[in-house]
């Protein structure tokens, strides 16, 4: 794997972040608490592989990619990705919070943090996926 592989793993990590924070979502609202635990740390292990690989990335290229598109596109473009990293550094403490809560049994807290949390970081994850296509596909 070189470095400019990078971008199309971490889109990847993103989407499968996504869909195992779906799964985790589903499992707890049917009452599957092991499934739901399971996906859960595995979101966050996914995540995790996707911060690490987000900033050798960066790190590597010195920057990020430019975007290029004008007019109206530009402007849906940056609100998507403002908000997007914005959420991005506000979430990643969040769900260290949301996951001790629950490793260490304070279901009631965990509940009140993870209603905010979740919807975040599937903002995050979601929108991460969004911002790949408009720089590497449909630019």
């Amino acid at each position: 794997m070189q470095i400019s592989d990078l971008p199309h793993l971490n889109v990847s990590l993103n989407a499968l972040s996504a869909v195992l924070l779906s799964a985790g979502y589903w499992a707890i609202r049917t009452k599957r608490i092991p499934l739901h635990k399971g996906c859960m740390i595995a979101a966050m292990v996914v995540a995790g592989a996707f911060l690490i690989s987000y900033v050798i990335y960066h790190t590597a290229i010195g920057g990020g990619k430019k975007y290029t598109g004008e007019g109206i596109i530009r402007t849906v473009y940056f609100a998507i990705l403002i908000p997007h990293v914005v959420l991005a550094a506000v979430n990643l403490p969040m769900v260290i919070v949301t996951a001790t809560r629950a490793l260490k049994g304070d279901f009631e807290r965990h509940k009140k943090i993870a209603r905010i949390t979740f919807p975040m970081w599937m903002f995050v994850s979601i929108s991460g996926v969004v911002v790949y296509l408009m720089l590497y596909v449909w630019m």
